[in-house]
């Protein structure tokens, strides 16, 4: 595993939007704003963004009053459990510990001193 020391976020790779309509956020970014559709899953649709992916995602409006996940910052890593590690070294919370979201890629999550959420994504290194 890599030194917890050596580990930097730095590469934003996904900008997760919550959106009240995915119909009519949909046509906006692919239809008015000329993004590319790189692909659907489930309840995301995957826009490219031109170096960074847009994900746009039904969000929920929770029983608090708060709107969970309206943006989410979705930083790529080589080797998730390094990150995770590494973060968690450095006195970061994370809400939810790294667990399978597609395939082999893992993601985590945390949020930042104004309550943003961020993520960690990607693979196990071994």
């Amino acid at each position: 595993m890599a030194d917890p020391d050596s580990v930097r976020l730095e590469k934003l790779g996904t900008v997760l939007l919550g959106v009240r309509d995915a119909v009519k956020s949909l046509a906006f970014y692919r239809d008015v704003l000329g993004l590319a559709v790189q692909f659907s899953s489930g309840e995301f649709t995957f826009l490219d963004g031109g170096g960074v992916t847009i994900a746009l995602r039904p969000y929920l409006d929770l029983k608090d009053g708060s709107d969970e996940r309206r943006v989410e910052l979705v930083f790529h890593v080589p080797d998730i459990d390094a990150a995770h590690t590494a973060l968690e070294a450095r006195g970061v919370k994370f809400r939810i510990a790294p667990r399978i979201v597609t395939g082999e890629i893992y993601a985590a999550d945390f949020r930042d001193p104004d309550g943003h959420v961020l993520s960690i994504f990607g693979p196990r290194a071994g």
